[in-house]
């Protein structure tokens, strides 16, 4: 089977840019990844882009070719739409299509414009990722939900705030010197725990920004890179996706994510290894407790016992399985079309060694991305290894 490698990364800064649209975040990451992987436009086969609001944030559909052309290409371009997740999508359908032997180089990617709508506004925008019928018309915001998922692991679990704050306090540790990352400063459990309150039992720093910014990747066949000398050791071994039921009311757990089993399950056969194989993760922690949730549901811990892995070290730079070392959408930030490719952007740097926390893990082989939407009722799972 044709073996699908990352020749080049692109991403911009991740942060409040209300003035920057879509199409030019999305046009300077791709000329990025371009210029990492020293792949001509010309070759492009296809664009597959991620965004979720582009609707409500710059009253613009149709975005697959307007991409296409931000980026200088002039190829056929699709826009794949899986909430935060979407991005995450949008890498599957490429990785597959390499595989099949339909195309050798594509350009994918996203981009999320939020901060123009300002807090109320993205709040409100991104609330559409919840049942319109039955959630969202009775005030449900992700904050909300993801608090219910909290109170109900810990009245099912255990586990407390000062658990969640470490999640917390570590990212921000992973995110100085990254210099994508919207927030570069350093916390404490008392920062977390003193901070206002969202919607408990979650704070301020148990939430993810408003964030604007653009990721892109330039995938190519190993037959590609072999023959046009492209330098390109890392490759995508695993795709896995997972659904569930969209309400939280209609699910037989609010304290775990079977989406995420389902899709790191998948990912897993996919690529030949199982959760004991890989040295650190990227996972999708918009709120701290669904990186706990995200531990759980991609095996690293049994259920139950996940909620103290940051507060024990396990999860750290210096633990035995590191995770959000880019800093996660905690600190890094969330422009939710841009999250799912970002992960793996900073996955493929971890592993080549060009990483400003690449040293953390220096004999690393394997990484994983998870990527989920809305409250995980979609999720994406990429398993990622050095080939060469």
């Amino acid at each position: 089977m044709t073996e699908v490698r990352v020749a080049g990364v692109g991403l911009t800064e991740f942060g409040e840019e209300p003035s920057r649209t879509g199409r030019d975040l999305f046009g300077a990451a791709s000329t990025e990844a371009f210029a990492d992987a020293d792949v001509p436009r010309a070759d492009i086969e296809s664009v597959r882009y991620g965004n979720f609001m582009g609707e409500l944030s710059e009253r613009q559909g149709h975005q697959g070719p307007l991409m296409a052309e931000a980026a200088g290409v002039r190829a056929p371009s699709t826009r794949y739409e899986s909430a935060c997740a979407s991005s995450g999508a949008a890498l599957r359908s490429a990785v597959k299509d390499i595989r099949n032997n339909e195309e050798d180089v594509i350009l994918v990617g996203g981009a999320e414009r939020m901060t123009n709508l300002g807090t109320a506004g993205a709040t409100e925008a991104l609330a559409i990722a919840a049942d319109e019928l039955w959630e969202v018309r009775s005030g449900m915001t992700f904050p909300g939900a993801y608090a219910l998922m909290a109170k109900a692991y810990f009245d099912e679990y255990g586990g407390d705030r000062t658990d969640l704050a470490h999640v917390a306090v570590k990212n921000h540790d992973h995110a100085m010197g990254n210099e994508h990352a919207q927030y570069q400063r350093r916390i404490d459990v008392s920062d977390v725990l003193e901070a206002p309150p969202v919607s408990e039992p979650l704070g301020l720093y148990d939430s993810c920004p408003i964030s604007d910014g653009a990721s892109a990747l330039v995938l190519v066949s190993d037959e590609y890179a072999e023959e046009n000398g492209v330098d390109a050791p890392v490759a995508i071994t695993g795709t896995g996706q997972g659904g569930d039921d969209m309400a939280l009311q209609d699910r037989k757990y609010l304290a775990r994510t079977p989406a995420s089993n389902r899709a790191a399950e998948e990912a897993y056969a996919d690529a030949g290894i199982g959760p004991d194989d890989v040295d650190f993760a990227e996972v999708h922690d918009c709120f701290t407790i669904a990186e706990v949730l995200a531990l759980e549901s991609l095996g690293f811990y049994e259920v139950g016992e996940g909620i103290g892995a940051a507060r024990r070290g396990e999860t750290t730079a210096e633990g035995d399985v590191p995770v959000n070392l880019s800093g996660g959408l905690k600190a890094k930030g969330h422009p939710v079309g841009a999250t799912g490719t970002s992960q793996v952007a900073e996955i493929t740097e971890l592993l080549r060694g060009d990483h400003v926390n690449s040293d953390a893990v220096a004999d690393a082989e394997v990484g994983l991305a998870h990527n989920a939407g809305g409250t995980v009722a979609s999720c994406l799972v990429h398993v990622m290894e050095v080939v060469a």
